[in-house]
């Protein structure tokens, strides 16, 4: 979770596509250059018994370079782990 908020703060699209899980991925993936990522506050994280699954929950704090808009971003993410590595799946 952290990389993934990582690379949308230094606007690494490629680290957002190369972690998000094949089956959920859209064809592309991009980044808003105009949004600047202030913070990152992961509330809760569980992983599944089986180590194969898990889930997310955070706060993310953006503002928005174009419109002066600023706002928190909420989710409940859930990833799943193929051969030793974390993928995004969907947002709960």
């Amino acid at each position: 979770m952290r990389s993934r908020y990582t690379a949308f703060a230094v606007g690494d699209a490629r680290h957002l596509a190369d972690t998000w899980f094949p089956a959920t991925r859209p064809d592309e993936v991009s980044v808003d250059a105009a949004t600047t990522w202030l913070g990152l506050e992961v509330m809760h994280s569980e992983t599944s018994a089986d180590g194969r699954s898990g889930r997310v929950s955070f706060r993310a704090r953006w503002s928005d370079g174009d419109t002066g808009d600023q706002g928190v971003l909420e989710e409940d993410s859930r990833f799943v782990r193929r051969a030793g590595r974390w993928y995004y799946a969907d947002a709960l």
